[in-house]
Parts: C-alpha cells; structure tokens; sequence
C-alpha cells in the first residue's frame, strides 16, 4: 500500500498541472473495480485548511453548495450497481445533509454503503446512519449528532433549560442568576433548538429504519435505541467526541472493519491519501469526485 509520502512522490513525480487529479481518479479506478460497485468519494480539508486561530473555513462543512458537486459526479454513473461513498467530513448543515441523502436515494435507492476512511462528524454520522453498512478502521470515528444553533449545542441549551426550572423551584432568587445565562440568547432560539434537536432525532430514526435496521424483529425500536446512544449529551466529552468502531458497533450501527479485508484496506487508504495530499498541495478545501474523473472542487 503506498504511504502518503509514496503518494506525495507519485503527484511530484508526473509533474503535470493535473497531477494531483491524475492520481485520485488512478486509486478511486482502482477501488471501483475491487468493489465492482460505483464509487464517489466526498472529500473536505478541514484537518489541512484552518486559519490561525484554528477555525477551518465555512465551506469546509457540509453546505447546500455540495449539491452542484453531487450532481456533478452522479452525471452518467452507473446507478445500477450500488454506491460507495467514501466520506471525510467536520459536519455542517443539517438540511443539507438531508438534501444530500435524499438525493442519493433518488440515484442509487437504499443499496449505500459508507466508508469513512477517518472521520464522518456530527452530520457526517448522519449521512452514514443512512446507509445500509459502513466501512471504518481502526482509526476511523463517527460523532455524536448533536445539532448546532447559532454555534450553541442545541441539548447543551435544553439541558440548561431543565437546570435552570429545576433550581429556581427550590431556590427562588436563583431566577436572577439564570436570568443573566439566558438573557445572552436571541428571541426564539430556545425553541429553534428543540425544533432541530426533534428534527435531527426523527431524520436519524427514519432513515435507520427503512435501511440499516430494516430486517432487525422491530426497526423502530433498534432505530430509536441507537440514536438516543448517538445523542447522548451527557455521556460525551464534547461535539467533537469521537466514537471508534468498537463503540460504533456497541451502539448498534451495522459496521465492518475495513482491515477485515486487506485489498479493500489498500485501496481505501490509497484514496485517502491522494486527497489528503491534494489538500496539502493546493488550494483545495472541498473535492467531490467520481471514478470517471468528473470532480467539483472548492478552493479557499
């Protein structure tokens, strides 16, 4: 398998405009003829591309700009044979996760299976909740999909909610204290948080339910088991908690170990690393390509 560094050398070693291209479609070719299965792979630098202060730019996240890209890379695949999406992602948009899956769906139907060759955060998890499998290493995580309001932890706000009600029961002149917290908020943003926090939970469930816990004795309740595992707010350090395979798999999620299969480990990493090198050569901050070699790029 070639490291990063034997993959950086290939890219210098071509010395074309397109090296970086060149290569991906190379290991994203190689990969579509070992699963014999249509391959796209959705690609963000937000580990490479961050800013002094350690912020990654907006469109590193998932945006409802991806969906240019995705039509892109559908245009003319073959949709009969199942999809691999590989996916490397922070998160981003609620809506537009769900934009992205339902479109998939329209595309390839339910027969999704989701590699995360690193990390599917927050969203990121979401979309791979709607898959009928997904591929993860040793070093792969998935993340807790607890919505953002406004750059606030929605169940971290509810949370504070039921503290607050909680303590000024049995302390009146808490109110004042509790005032003070809530008074930073805007009008409304209380319920915009449980209307996401509502939103996410049933986006989840439902798709857990029509395709990866569809022959479990009762979808619903298995569904329903996992996400509230999956949102658990108290029971994570932070929404950037990271859940390796072993929990993934604890939690009820249909997951196989990529190192289960040696070529297909190979291959995988190969992709990962031609992109990861993309983003450490060029401007790019979000690639979204096919194994034909049609890619939607954004650059910072």
């Amino acid at each position: 398998m070639p490291t990063w560094n034997d993959i950086n050398a290939e890219i210098d070693g071509l010395g074309t405009p397109n090296a970086c291209d060149e290569v991906r479609q190379k290991y994203l070719q190689q990969l579509e003829r070992r699963v014999g299965r249509t391959v796209l792979a959705y690609y963000s630098g937000f580990l490479q591309k961050r800013s002094a202060d350690g912020r990654f730019h907006p469109e590193c996240a998932i945006t409802d700009l991806d969906m240019n890209g995705l039509m892109a890379v559908v245009h003319n695949v073959d949709r009969t044979r199942g999809l691999d999406l590989i996916l490397h992602t922070p998160g981003g948009g609620i809506e537009a996760g769900r934009s992205a899956v339902e479109y998939l769906y329209k595309m390839f139907g339910l027969d999704i299976r989701v590699i995360v060759p690193h990390m599917a955060m927050s969203v990121g998890t979401m979309i791979a909740c709607a898959s009928r499998e997904i591929v993860m290493g040793k070093h792969s995580c998935l993340g807790p999909t607890d919505p953002q309001v406004k750059g606030h932890p929605a169940m971290g706000v509810l949370s504070e909610v039921d503290r607050a009600i909680a303590e000024i029961k049995a302390e009146q002149l808490k109110a004042i204290l509790w005032q003070q917290v809530f008074s930073k908020y805007p009008p409304a943003f209380i319920a915009d948080c449980e209307r996401s926090l509502e939103g996410t939970r049933e986006m989840v469930t439902t798709w857990l339910r029509q395709n990866m816990f569809a022959a479990a004795g009762d979808p619903g309740a298995a569904a329903t088991e996992t996400v509230n595992r999956l949102m658990d707010y108290a029971g994570t350090t932070e929404h950037g908690h990271h859940f390796l395979i072993d929990k993934c798999q604890e939690m009820g999620l249909t997951v196989v170990a990529l190192e289960d299969d040696q070529n297909l480990q190979e291959d995988v990493l190969s992709v990962h690393h031609s992109f990861v090198a993309t983003f450490a050569k060029t401007p790019s901050i979000k690639l979204i390509q096919n194994a034909a070699g049609a890619n939607w790029t954004v650059a910072g």
